[in-house]
């Protein structure tokens, strides 16, 4: 009994010590799949997470993006560290506020408007204005439409993913101008996504599936005998021969993808959008980034910039969180087994000790009985 007692024993301190250490464990993980569905929710668990094994880490960020001269995602970096009352360095602040403010000068958003409207590159929110005013008046749109269709039409190397990005732009444009900017982030999100693959800045996975797409969406033969027939020549012929070869049945997909591009622009600014696009895999990926961006705003390049992918979606698989969990339920299991085990050897051992006493007193007063009645039998008359 005192083996089992011992044992039983044994096994309630195992299951404790068990269950403290992967408790916490089990606990983050049932948060964590919990909030899957919650890009704003899973972006917070996740920093907390990170938080707690590096406390520097946003402070760490913030200087590498003022050595890498991106004042906007350091400004993004130290509104998330307010927002968490995390102290950062005074010097650090006033460092960071200053480069924003001369990257918001007049100056400054002029300069960068008319680079974005002449060159057709999207780097912040003032060259994307640019970028998108070129398109509006869809010179920038013809100008990949021309380049990309006369390769595809000489055989040369076509990028069809710009050429399709540039036709839908072509088609989407007038649809801007007929509801006053309704179509407007559309609009912005195919400009963001074709700067994006033209610098390198889409994900592989996000590219692969918008090539397809692209694919789809031009009619290629239509487009190379427009081309080879001189229309593009003129940019209302252009515009004529573009919209013919645009299957807009097929582009569901793709303006989708714009759209949900253009969102994460209106609330985390463009380098947030391309910030995503070059994280990216697919446009389930893209859709969780503009949830993200509504719920936190400019603070959005600073979830994506900490956790990356992270930030979107779990990216450790949930069966390694279940089992955190399946191995606390078991502990617990084990205690309370454990626990349940060593009462009832307690119990037991207590009643066999009273049974014992009772045992004991009923021979001693047998005993004591035997010897009185002995007793009285000698000293009894003959």
């Amino acid at each position: 009994m005192r083996l089992k007692l011992g044992i039983a024993k044994a096994g309630i301190a195992l299951c404790a010590v068990a269950l403290v250490l992967t408790w916490p464990h089990a606990q983050q993980a049932a948060a964590l799949l919990a909030a899957q569905d919650d890009p704003a929710q899973l972006s917070e668990l996740q920093l907390s997470a990170a938080l707690q094994r590096d406390p520097g880490l946003i402070a760490r960020h913030i200087g590498e993006a003022m050595d890498a001269h991106d004042p906007e995602l350091a400004d993004s970096l130290v509104q998330l560290a307010t927002t968490r009352n995390i102290a950062l360095p005074d010097d650090l602040k006033h460092r960071v506020a200053d480069a924003v403010a001369v990257e918001r000068s007049a100056t400054g958003v002029a300069t960068r408007f008319a680079t974005g409207l002449i060159t057709g590159k999207a780097e912040d929110g003032a060259s994307l204005s640019g970028t998108v005013a070129g398109d509006l008046f869809v010179f920038g749109d013809i100008r990949d439409v021309v380049r990309e269709g006369s390769n595809l039409a000489t055989g040369a190397e076509a990028d069809r993913l710009v050429l399709g990005l540039a036709a839908a732009g072509i088609a989407i444009t007038a649809a801007t101008y007929v509801t006053v900017g309704g179509a407007g982030p559309v609009r912005a999100g195919l400009t963001i996504v074709k700067d994006a693959r033209k610098v390198g800045r889409l994900g592989e996975g996000l590219a692969s599936w918008a090539s397809r797409s692209a694919r789809e969406v031009v009619d290629a033969p239509a487009l190379r005998r427009a081309v080879a027939d001189g229309t593009t020549v003129r940019p209302d012929k252009t515009v004529t021969a573009v919209k013919a070869a645009f299957r807009t049945e097929k582009a569901g997909g793709l303006m989708r993808l714009a759209k949900d591009v253009g969102r994460v622009g209106e609330k985390a600014g463009t380098r947030g959008a391309l910030d995503t696009l070059k994280i990216a895999e697919g446009p389930k990926d893209v859709a969780r980034a503009a949830r993200l961006a509504e719920s936190k705003g400019s603070q959005t390049r600073a979830f994506l910039k900490i956790l990356g992918r992270g930030a979107l979606l779990l990216t450790t698989g949930a069966w390694n969180f279940a089992w955190w969990i399946f191995g606390a339920l078991v502990t617990l299991f084990g205690l309370v087994t454990s626990l349940k085990s060593g009462v009832e050897r307690m119990t037991q051992s207590w009643i066999d000790r009273g049974k014992a006493r009772r045992v004991r007193r009923l021979l001693a007063e047998a005993k004591r009985a035997q010897a009185a009645a002995s007793t009285g039998g000698l000293a009894a008359p003959v």
